[in-house]
């Protein structure tokens, strides 16, 4: 417990990081797709490091899970900068498939959860909104990217409350 307490903060970082990402997706919704790109593959690069991070610094049942959605984000971000000039699509299945495989990563990390902390069912809801905005991108691929920008937006808004909700919450676990 002491351990899983012990990185909450990458949680919270994890979480801002979100926010600030979505937060910049609304407020340029006109942005070039190079600069979605751009944004994107740095947001899951970072989200990857840290998910991988926090499972590494603590031996928790779900850090399997954790390990895999760490190195999904990770490859995620590098095939955004690696191809900058792909089409909208293309994007739209990378972040898509992302976002399914990296929500039910964290759906099963949330479950085998339970038995070590309280409230774990921030870190589900947070994989069912995931696999949910990724569902959503591959039944509606032409949405076209203003729209993907303010989907995404949204998202990484309302994942980055939950996550920092859950970084507190695990905080006070040693308390």
């Amino acid at each position: 417990m002491d351990q899983l307490a012990g990185t909450w903060w990458l949680f919270l970082i994890r979480g801002i990081c979100a926010i600030i990402f979505g937060i910049l997706a609304l407020i340029w919704p006109g942005i070039t797709l190079l600069t979605l790109v751009i944004f994107f593959g740095a947001y899951a690069i970072v989200s990857g490091v840290f998910s991988l991070f926090s499972a590494l610094r603590h031996g928790a049942q779900g850090r399997a899970w954790m390990i895999l959605s760490g190195i999904l984000g990770i490859a995620a971000g590098i095939i955004a900068f690696a191809w900058p000039g792909i089409t909208t699509i293309a994007l739209l299945y990378v972040i898509a498939f992302w976002a399914i495989f990296a929500g039910i990563s964290e759906i099963i990390a949330g479950i085998k959860l339970r038995n070590e902390i309280e409230n774990e069912w921030m870190l589900i809801v947070g994989g069912v909104l995931s696999v949910i905005f990724g569902l959503l991108l591959v039944i509606w691929p032409r949405s076209g990217a203003l729209a993907l920008t303010w989907l995404i937006g949204i998202f990484a808004i309302i994942y980055g409350v939950t996550t920092v909700v859950l970084a507190f919450r695990v905080k006070n676990l040693v308390r």
